[in-house]
């Protein structure tokens, strides 16, 4: 009789999760947390690349944690190939929570310069947590090329997941500093100013930085300037 309770109940919490009102998911997504069961892990999965309510998904993320790696895993992987945007940015953003190492090898150069911006954040920040030692160098380098990506908060996430590497970051961002795109050098300004000082506010960095491209002009041009006079 305990066994068919339980039967009732999981199912029970399994079609809460899919009820109308977000109040009742949440309430589901935590009662499946709160007691893990194998049989909970694809409608987790499953409801994460549908679910429109940030606190909802951050429940089911929170409720696949309370799950085995060896099951949860496997669904992650397969999700952050899917067609739909919403269902690998969550894959990504859960497997960030979990922070197993296996799943590096599905942080992909094309996750990382995806073109919906909550994907890529999401997959900058599983990799500053699941990069191997020895990697980050080359994670750097990948990062650096969205550098003058998108808005204020998709460049604050690049930023931090740079910062988050650490000293390796300084070459790449040396570097970026020298193009001629004025947006990436007021990012890469910008993210230098985080490095040194990562309590200061990145809105402020990136005025001070804007204010230096602007005085400081293109890279190259005072010589260009001095050559024609």
């Amino acid at each position: 009789m305990a066994m068919a309770r339980q039967d009732t109940d999981a199912g029970r919490a399994l079609r809460a999760l899919e009820d109308g009102r977000s109040s009742v998911r949440l309430r589901a997504a935590l009662a499946v947390g709160t007691a893990p069961d194998p049989c909970f892990v694809g409608k987790l999965v499953e409801r994460c690349a549908i679910e429109p309510e940030f606190f909802v998904r951050d429940m089911l993320t929170w409720a696949l944690t309370r799950h085995p790696v060896s099951l949860t895993l496997p669904e992650l992987l397969r999700e952050v190939g899917s067609e739909r945007a919403r269902a690998r940015s969550q894959a990504l953003h859960t497997l960030s929570k979990i922070g197993d190492r296996q799943a590096w090898p599905a942080i992909t150069r094309a996750l990382l310069c995806d073109t919906d911006d909550e994907v890529a954040r999401s997959a900058w920040r599983a990799a500053v947590v699941l990069v191997p030692g020895g990697e980050e160098s080359s994670l750097a380098a990948v990062l650096a090329t969205q550098l003058g990506r998108g808005g204020r908060e998709t460049q604050l996430s690049l930023s931090q997941a740079l910062v988050a590497l650490g000293d390796v970051i300084v070459p790449v961002l040396d570097t970026a500093t020298t193009v001629s795109d004025p947006q990436v050098r007021a990012h890469a300004l910008a993210t230098q100013g985080l490095l040194r000082d990562p309590d200061a506010g990145f809105a402020s960095a990136v005025e001070e930085a804007r204010r230096a491209v602007a005085l400081t002009g293109a890279p190259g041009t005072d010589d260009e300037d001095r050559a024609d006079r």
